[in-house]
């Protein structure tokens, strides 16, 4: 017994120090735990820290690069507004600077007015001071006269009829002396001038038969089979008819008339070219932008050759060699060109013609007049493309093409009058050229049309202030205009000459260019008694 309870004493005690060492063991493990997770605890901070620190930091340069574009997209339209209040300060300068000098005109103006009307009132003072100094003087004449007369009547002792009849004998034989000496002069000046004189009568005489007004036609017709065919040449949204534009270089015009298609050009060459180039598409059937394109070259290669035929044909005619290729290739083109349905072409050989009869019946140069004549429009073969009149056009085209002749190119440039003859050969030019457009059937402008355009040319201006009298002269390509000179001085005639150009040019249809020159003339007349 004593045993047992000594055994289970003993058993006590082991179980106790296994549980005291139990619970020992427990205790550290449970620190060592503790500090782990502190340590874990610790290092999930401080790289929650670093991850927080890192988005802040990122957010922040995120918000630098977007100030950043902000400022920049904000000094570009800085820029822009700075920029354009510049232009608009610029703009403000160069309107104040423009409002300065129309005020200054303006000013400047008045001032003129001003002067001019205190000058005119100081002519008025001056013009009755002189009539008053002009009647003073005639009667002090008329005093002295008659007592001088007195006094050689008292001297003489004569009569005043005896005296007026010596007088008039002594004039008599003084004039019957000179009067033979002029005789004399006037006989032997007109034998050595007679054959001129002569020449220059009939020239001015041929001259003054009518002169020469053109205008030409734009447009062609081309008749179609039926109206159906329109919408294939406008295609599909119009691509059909930009084609054909772009590649003939002409208008197109398709509206409502019924049958007909119009091809619009100044350039009667390319019109006429475009015009047969639209029926070849017609009677081809194929109309599409590439067949356009190539019937179009086509065309124009043939053309050519064609223009090129019509001058080297015409000169032929005319027996004009050596000109050059450019020259007979404008000469060419005038068969495509007409004034009132007169062929220019065929008008250019008809006045070559002529003024070579005019110039044999004259003694003169028959060749030469020819050349004059078949080249006096080839300025119209190009006033379409060059500004100004066809015949300084033309003069300049031949200089530039070799022409030395001085007659051939003053009768080119001179025979509308627009620079002084300086040969017998401009005359001609204009006779003939005056003949051929006026031979019946030659043109189709009708005598009411012309009577009105020259009626209405003139009351243009005669309605402007200050003028006197106007006339249209040169076939309606000039109007003179006769201005009062107590009215107008010298520089307002500047400004009448402008006005009337412009509203000539506004209110009037006419070919060619229209001359405004304006006279001024200051005429004094007194009689001796």
């Amino acid at each position: 017994m004593d045993i047992i309870l000594g055994l289970l004493i003993g058993l006590a005690l082991g179980i106790g120090g296994v549980l005291a060492a139990l619970k020992l063991i427990g205790g550290s493990a449970l620190s060592q735990a503790r500090r782990e997770a502190q340590s874990i605890r610790d290092q999930a901070k401080g790289e929650a820290d670093t991850v927080a620190k890192q988005i802040e930091l990122d957010a922040r340069n995120e918000q630098a690069k977007r100030r950043e574009a902000l400022e920049s997209e904000l000094d570009g339209l800085r820029d822009e507004l700075n920029d354009k209040d510049r232009r608009l300060t610029k703009r403000e300068d160069t309107l104040d600077k423009k409002l300065e000098m129309l005020t200054l005109k303006e000013k400047n103006a008045a001032d003129a007015v001003a002067e001019a009307k205190r000058r005119q009132e100081d002519i008025e003072g001056k013009q009755e001071q002189l009539q008053a100094l002009i009647t003073q003087r005639q009667d002090a004449l008329a005093a002295f006269e008659q007592q001088k007369k007195e006094e050689l009547q008292r001297i003489a002792h004569i009569s005043e009829d005896e005296a007026k009849t010596q007088m008039l004998e002594v004039l008599e034989r003084q004039c019957q002396h000179e009067a033979g000496q002029l005789i004399a002069q006037v006989r032997s000046k007109t034998e050595e001038e007679a054959e001129d004189t002569a020449k220059n009568i009939i020239l001015q005489a041929i001259q003054r038969y009518a002169s020469e007004h053109t205008a030409t036609s734009v447009t062609n017709a081309v008749e179609l089979p039926s109206d159906e065919l329109k919408g294939r040449i406008i295609g599909r949204e119009g691509r059909n008819i930009r084609s054909f534009e772009q590649a003939t270089g002409v208008d197109l015009v398709v509206d409502d008339t019924p049958g007909v298609v119009i091809v619009s050009c100044f350039d009667p060459v390319r019109r006429a070219m475009a015009t047969q180039t639209l029926r070849e598409l017609l009677k081809d059937g194929r109309i599409h932008p590439g067949r356009i394109e190539e019937l179009a070259q086509q065309m124009t290669e043939e053309f050519d050759k064609r223009v090129a035929k019509f001058g080297k044909d015409a000169a032929l005619e005319v027996n004009i060699p050596g000109l050059h290729p450019r020259v007979s290739e404008m000469m060419g083109r005038m068969q495509y060109r007409t004034s009132y349905g007169q062929n220019i072409l065929r008008h250019s050989v008809e006045v070559a013609f002529l003024c070579q009869t005019i110039a044999d019946e004259l003694g003169l140069d028959g060749e030469l007049a020819r050349r004059c004549g078949y080249l006096h429009d080839i300025g119209k073969a190009m006033d379409h493309e060059v500004e100004g009149g066809h015949p300084k056009i033309g003069a300049d085209f031949l200089r530039k093409h070799g022409e030395k002749s001085e007659a051939v190119l003053n009768a080119v440039e001179g025979h509308h009058n627009d620079i002084p003859s300086t040969t017998p050969y401009t005359p001609i030019v204009m006779a003939a050229d005056a003949i051929s457009g006026a031979r019946p059937g030659a043109r189709r402008e009708t005598l009411e049309k012309y009577i009105k355009r020259l009626n209405q040319l003139e009351d243009i201006a005669s309605h402007q202030k200050g003028v006197r009298s106007a006339f249209a002269i040169q076939a309606g390509r000039e109007v003179r205009v006769v201005v009062d000179p107590d009215k107008i001085d010298d520089a307002q005639c500047e400004y009448i000459a402008r006005d009337i150009a412009k509203q000539v040019s506004e209110e009037m249809t006419f070919p060619g260019e229209i001359k405004v020159t304006v006279l001024r003339e200051m005429r004094t007349i007194e009689y001796a008694r």
